[in-house]
């Protein structure tokens, strides 16, 4: 238990702003039949909830109707470490650096003008911060459109888990960015920074996860 908890995410807060430096997620609903129903789809975090938009017809609009219970995930893929970095042979030692966000909770569809503008400006500044767009208000035409749905995922249960080196001490977590920086993968120093290292130097500026 002790080992796992090292992988928790616990802040509520560091939750939020990984979900919103993630730009897609999936979204898990229960189709006729039972079965699980994954959906890949752009959403924000805002007002302690998942908001996403849609067409206002599909199945899994159809699904949210007949039962509201949901899953919905987050992840970002950090880096792959090949197996060699940790044995020389044994192809089972391969392992990811990740950060992940998983939600249960329960979906509905927003009907109330302020909320659906609330939702949709809140998008807006996720993906297109730069601006250069009128602020959506409750009585445009876009935010009433009955095509429009937006679904919104109250969460029930959060929980967040990441690796990113926590596990090892200071100066093994070094060794294995040097070898990340020597792999020289187009994500290399990134992974580095995220990290807790400067990957000019590998001097430690931080504890891992701490840059988000």
């Amino acid at each position: 238990m002790r080992l796992l908890r090292i992988y928790q995410i616990d802040s509520k807060d560091k939750m939020a702003s990984l979900l919103n430096s993630i730009p897609s997620g999936t979204l898990g609903t229960i189709d006729p039949d039972g079965f699980p129903q994954l959906i890949p789809m752009n959403f924000v975090y805002a007002y302690d909830a998942v908001y996403m938009h849609s067409f206002s017809m599909g199945e899994k609009i159809e699904n949210i109707k007949r039962h509201n219970k949901v899953g919905f995930e987050a992840h970002r893929y950090i880096e792959f470490l090949p197996s060699y970095f940790f044995d020389p042979y044994d192809a089972s030692q391969a392992d990811t650096l990740y950060i992940s966000v998983v939600i249960k909770g329960y979906a509905e569809l927003v009907y109330d003008m302020d909320e659906r503008s609330n939702a949709l400006n809140a998008l807006m500044q996720k993906y297109q911060s730069e601006g250069y767009y009128t602020k959506l208000k409750p009585d445009m035409r876009t935010v009433r459109d009955s095509n429009l749905a937006v679904i919104k995922v109250k969460p029930i249960i959060m929980t967040g888990k990441y690796k990113l080196g926590q596990q090892w001490d200071k100066e093994y977590r070094r060794e294995i960015a040097e070898r990340i920086l020597a792999r020289n993968t187009g994500t290399a120093r990134h992974t580095v920074e995220l990290m807790g290292l400067d990957p000019d130097t590998l001097e430690y500026r931080h504890e891992p996860l701490e840059s988000l």
